[in-house]
């Protein structure tokens, strides 16, 4: 086990209507906020006008800004900033899902940074100081809710990059199960992959002497895999979206990575993907990730094995491990076909093979990805094709 720091700040507030309290949230910390949305869906199911609401009964003043796209953009962050310059706002509550959280902290970033946000995005600058940010969370997948991270996509070049600074944890997120019953079934297969592979990102590792966090991976895991088929079937089921909605934060709030060397090679892959096509993170990941582990399972085959045995109860073969191994990834890839109905290809996804040589150079232009086996732009064209 490597040594480590584990920092969690956030403070979860978890239930039924929870969004209610979110003005006696708010008003602890700011008098003024930005109110950070989507394209209206928040309308839709009622919770604005339960969060408009609550905000102007504790006293809080508020100045909208709605229209994040998934893949959330660069033009709408600066519109954000220069709001909250100009409006001399101290705090962001971001209403929605991890797009909408991820535009606030970019946001959040970018009004106490002293350059161009982008330039953090890019690596050439350190943040020192953030706005702070709150939470409604409302689609359960990305769990930007309690985490360091924020990635945002700029539309010159379709660049998709990610930051992550401790002092970007939102200071609350609310989390009602409650408010995900009306998830289209893609939004929640999509956000199902999303959790699992935040998961898969750390668990396959190059660390030895890890058995904690292996083991409370395999059970987030498996808490996902048994319990988003049932939300597909039964989406007003309270039960199922509080277990899948507690298990994505607890997927990406760092705790399964500690003490351990992490990957995050296929993200980086599928930030490519989605940066240039637009397609839904979680869908670019289900693609990717089984391609990524058929490039680079030979490189522990122990570890893939456990994968298999502990996570997909697959009978293990001590004279051929290699055959267990590769069955793991089989029953991942019927999982994402048969129970979630997602696709497997890239070819399904409309993504063509004509811009591969682009996406395996942007990918790399900084040097090799992941940590498990590094990845230099050969080996991202081989995945890329291995996924067509």
């Amino acid at each position: 086990m490597l040594n480590f720091q584990f920092v969690s700040p956030t403070k979860i507030i978890f239930g039924k209507n929870t969004e209610e309290k979110v003005g006696e949230e708010v008003k602890k910390l700011s008098d003024k906020i930005l109110l950070h949305y989507g394209q209206g869906s928040i309308k839709k199911i009622g919770l604005y006008d339960i969060v408009v609401e609550s905000l102007k009964k504790a006293g809080v003043d508020f100045v909208e800004l709605g229209g994040v796209q998934p893949n959330p953009r660069l033009s709408l962050v600066k519109k954000g900033i220069e709001i909250c310059k100009k409006e001399k706002i101290n705090f962001i509550l971001a209403v929605g899902g991890g797009s909408v959280i991820d535009s606030s902290k970019a946001i959040a970033a970018g009004v106490k940074y002293e350059g161009d946000v982008w330039e953090l995005y890019e690596g050439k600058g350190t943040l020192k100081d953030a706005l702070s940010v709150g939470v409604i969370l409302t689609i359960p997948a990305a769990g930007s809710e309690a985490s360091m991270g924020s990635v945002i996509t700029k539309e010159e070049g379709w660049y998709k990059r990610a930051i992550n600074y401790d002092i970007l944890r939102p200071k609350f997120t609310i989390m009602n199960p409650e408010l995900t019953y009306s998830l289209p079934p893609f939004q929640t297969a999509v956000g199902t992959v999303d959790m699992l592979t935040h998961v898969m990102e750390r668990y396959f590792t190059n660390t030895k002497n890890v058995d904690l966090t292996d083991r409370l991976s395999e059970a987030t895991m498996r808490t996902i895999i048994h319990n988003a088929p049932l939300a597909l079937e039964d989406p007003h089921n309270y039960n199922v979206r509080a277990e899948i909605m507690w298990a994505g934060t607890v997927a990406h709030n760092g705790l399964l990575g500690t003490g351990r060397e992490e990957d995050w090679a296929t993200h980086d892959i599928e930030h490519e993907v989605s940066g240039i096509y637009d397609v839904a993170h979680g869908a670019g990941l289900a693609v990717l990730f089984p391609a990524w582990m058929k490039y680079v399972y030979r490189h522990d085959i122990n570890r893939f094995a456990q994968y298999a045995t502990r996570v997909w109860n697959v009978e293990p073969d001590f004279f051929n491990l290699e055959k267990t191994a590769l069955e793991g990834i089989k029953r991942l890839e019927n999982y994402y076909k048969e129970s979630l109905n997602l696709p497997l290809t890239l070819k399904e996804l409309k993504v063509p093979d004509d811009r591969f040589e682009e996406m395996a150079e942007k990918a790399t232009e900084k040097g090799p990805l992941g940590n498990f086996v590094k990845l230099y732009k050969e080996d991202v064209l081989n995945i890329l094709k291995l996924a067509k």
